[in-house]
């Protein structure tokens, strides 16, 4: 009995890891979990999908921040508002075709002026 209590005694209790930090994302690998569970698109649902899932949505969140970001530069602004939002996604033509016909809220309209309305040279 003793050196059972030695061994049990010299481990050391491990600590919890999230896996997100496993994968090395900031996207929540739990939470993605919890709501493809909650809304009951498969009876089962494997752990590689719940972490390819999360980081297929911390790239296309990362790139578009990154072309926010950019407009709202060239406006300069220090400050991403929905209109730079949506001004890059519109700018750009792989994300047209990926939300297709999107509305943001106070995003406002992509900035266009008819030619007929244009003065005549």
């Amino acid at each position: 009995m003793a050196g059972r209590c030695k061994t049990l005694g010299s481990r050391a209790a491990k600590k919890a890891t999230s896996r997100s930090s496993k994968a090395s994302l900031q996207f929540p690998v739990g939470h993605i979990a919890r709501f493809l569970k909650a809304g009951n698109y498969a009876k089962r649902v494997g752990a590689g999908a719940l972490v390819y899932l999360a980081v297929v949505l911390e790239y296309l969140t990362a790139e578009v921040i990154e072309l926010a970001g950019n407009v709202a530069r060239d406006n300069k602004k220090t400050r991403i508002v929905p209109r730079h939002i949506h001004l890059a996604v519109r700018n750009d033509e792989e994300l047209i075709k990926l939300l297709g016909d999107f509305m943001i809220a106070n995003g406002a309209v992509m900035p266009n002026i008819h030619n007929l309305l244009l003065p005549k040279r």
